[in-house]
């Protein structure tokens, strides 16, 4: 397993450059309301998926279900947070991942998780 840490800041589209913009853009009134973590987890496989209601989070760290989330509504960066999902990700056997701002660092990552098959065969004389 490789763990790919890529920038993709000079190759995003104009579009993701507007919803990065807007979302690092809403930092300070995120933090007024004592929200550490904003994400959108997204799910699919078999050329269909979807993408969760963007949540709140006051942990310390984000990682899929572990905290609660807060009720702060964001749903208002729903389509902010669409237009970051990786494309194609729940082509063929799938993939899953979360969108995440860090809202202290003004960050927001991407991290895909792509599913695959896999086999392994054995061979014997008998």
């Amino acid at each position: 397993m490789e763990n790919e840490s890529t920038p993709k800041g000079e190759s995003l589209s104009p579009e993701e450059l507007q919803a990065k913009a807007a979302i690092l853009t809403e930092c300070e009134n995120l933090a007024a309301a004592g929200v550490t973590f904003v994400a959108a987890h997204f799910d699919g496989y078999g050329d269909s998926g979807a993408t969760e209601d963007v949540k709140c989070f006051d942990s310390e760290y984000y990682a899929y279900e572990e905290h609660t989330p807060v009720p702060h509504d964001a749903a208002y960066l729903q389509e902010h947070f669409d237009a970051l999902v990786p494309f194609g990700y729940e082509n063929d056997c799938g993939g899953f991942g979360d969108v995440v701002l860090d809202v202290g660092a003004r960050k927001i990552t991407v991290e895909r998780n792509d599913r695959f098959e896999d086999y392994t065969t054995t061979t014997y004389e008998i």
